[in-house]
């Protein structure tokens, strides 16, 4: 931007306030300050909708890289992936950040069969990361089915040589799929914890989704403070397996489900987060960052979970640099490694912060997949929360409606504190559970419209954030 706008760059709120000059543009009214604002935003749009980079960096890592499991040998060919591509882009210092984290591998291709009626019914199942192998010749037990977690409980020794079956769907009638998954969930994390203490041989979960289909989704569990001996191997089944596993129960109750997995724990691993930055013109000892998870599971490419977030976040600074956007503040993009089973990454982000004495002032993280962007979610104090959603009229003509109190994200979540404005990016999330944790992850489920639209709707937010969230002069709400 020319160094005549930068001169124009005080609290529009506060300019709103205090200057009576209107601008009319597509039958809205702005200050002359929005006006230069909109302009900005526009020329962003325009730029990751004409020259995006993203959707070739997705490509590049889903195709020749694909799954990226912490601790593999995927999951370091991305992270030198990544320090290539920041330093490709031109951001002012790139680095990485060791960090240790779990290594947990999968082993053969689960199998799963059950026989009913005299026909035997092969299962479509996956192992839970961190879950225990059952035994070299697997496990045949009666199957117990529950709903809930205090079912479960309630069910006591009843459980014991018995595989336990959590079932309980995603809730349809919300809108929002994350919080139809954050109604179930607890099952899938939280199942073999309840379930080993009263000696059950196994757990099988329905998979986290609002899809009805043949393709199990994996994720992490938990043993919580089970003793060794009491872990018990876990796994998720297709949630069309599940509704014809609940009929069968119906009228065959004691029917025995076989499943055998070969997964195993190994020693913790050496990894890396992946770190660059543009210092900041003014104030660079302040820090927006703008980050993604770069490990994945390992059934598909992580393209929606989180290779969007991943590339998205980069072409933020990209489009800072195609556009000669200065920011005030040094903006940090964060490729953070481990989100998936133990958020390790963010973890020693965060520690590394407060020791070195850094001053995170705010961030972005995109992790709810590359689908048609529909707003944010604020994690912020309440001056702050509501001066970000005084740009709705700025925003909105783009389509990002959404500017609601809410999470940020499991990576930038522990920056959290009073005066730091967290966000999280939000896209429409209806397909999200279809391709979440499972082998269809994968990068023709893109949209490269849809992806760029995002990539501009967050680079649009920090520009806006970067320019007015800590300005000297104060803002009147």
């Amino acid at each position: 931007m020319k160094k005549t706008l930068l001169s124009l760059s005080i609290p529009f709120l506060l300019f709103a306030c205090s200057q009576k000059q209107e601008v009319k543009v597509d039958s809205t009214k702005f200050s002359a300050e929005e006006k230069i604002d909109s302009t900005q935003i526009k020329t962003i749009f325009n730029s990751a909708l004409t020259e995006s980079k993203s959707y070739e960096w997705l490509r590049d890592l889903t195709q020749n890289i694909g799954g990226r499991l912490s601790g593999s040998p995927e999951a370091q060919q991305a992270v030198e992936w990544g320090e290539k591509l920041m330093k490709e882009v031109g951001l002012d210092s790139v680095w990485l950040q060791p960090v240790m984290v779990p290594h947990w591998v999968r082993g053969e291709k689960e199998i799963a069969t059950y026989t009913t009626n005299g026909v035997q019914k092969n299962v479509p199942i996956c192992a839970l990361g961190f879950s225990v192998a059952t035994p070299k010749t697997g496990v045949l037990a009666e199957v117990i089915e529950v709903k809930s977690l205090e079912e479960a409980t309630a069910l006591g020794d009843k459980m014991k040589g018995k595989i336990v079956f959590f079932n309980r769907p995603f809730d349809n009638t919300l809108i929002n799929t994350f919080k139809a998954y954050g109604g179930c969930v607890d099952q899938r994390v939280k199942g073999a914890a309840v379930c080993g203490q009263f000696g059950a041989k196994g757990v099988i979960v329905r998979s986290m989704t609002n899809a009805v289909d043949d393709y199990p989704h994996t994720g992490t569990m938990s043993y919580g403070d089970l003793p060794e001996e009491k872990h018990i191997p876990t796994a998720a089944i297709s949630s069309r397996a599940a509704n014809i596993l609940s009929d069968d129960l119906k009228a065959n109750p004691n029917l025995k489900f076989y499943f055998k997995q070969s997964c195993e724990n190994l020693p913790d691993a050496p990894s890396f987060n992946v770190v660059g930055e543009i210092k900041g013109s003014e104030t660079p000892e302040n820090i927006f960052v703008v980050g993604g998870h770069l490990d994945s599971w390992d059934l598909g490419e992580g393209a929606h979970d989180d290779g969007t977030g991943i590339v998205q976040s980069l072409e933020v600074a990209y489009l800072f640099k195609k556009n000669n956007i200065k920011p005030k503040n040094t903006l940090r993009v964060v490729f953070f490694m481990n989100e998936e089973n133990g958020t390790r990454g963010a973890k020693k982000y965060a520690e590394l912060a407060k020791l070195n004495k850094e001053n995170h002032i705010g961030g972005i993280e995109s992790d709810a997949g590359g689908h048609t962007p529909r707003g944010f979610s604020i994690d912020a104090n309440t001056v702050n929360t509501k001066l970000l959603q005084s740009w709705k009229k700025l925003l909105s003509p783009y389509g990002l409606h959404d500017l609601d109190k809410g999470g940020s994200g499991a990576d930038i979540g522990p920056l959290k504190g009073e005066n730091v404005t967290l966000v999280g990016y939000r896209p429409d999330s209806q397909r999200y559970f279809d391709y979440h944790h499972t082998s269809t992850d994968t990068f023709d489920k893109v949209n490269k419209r849809e992806l760029e639209l995002g990539s501009a709707s967050m680079t649009s937010l920090i520009y806006l954030m970067d320019k007015y969230l800590y300005s000297n002069t104060p803002v009147k709400l």
